[in-house]
């Protein structure tokens, strides 16, 4: 049983490590050339919505009077 446990403690961190690299490069493998330019569109979508819902907040605010 001892040198059951010596082999598992020797193994597993290299497998776990194996399995990490592999995960890694298969994610950076399926990134498609696509993926950037489309994320960089969605983004700038989204902050166009947000600048045209901050500029029709301000617009809607009651101005200040100085006095």
């Amino acid at each position: 049983m001892g040198s059951l446990w010596s082999v598992m403690t020797i193994l597993g961190p290299i497998l776990l490590g194996a399995v990490l690299i592999y995960a890694i490069w298969r994610n950076k493998r399926e990134t498609r050339p696509g993926d950037e330019a489309r994320s960089d569109r969605a983004a700038k979508v989204l902050r166009d919505s947000l600048d045209q819902e901050d500029k029709r907040r301000n617009h809607e605010e009651p101005h200040s009077t100085r006095t």
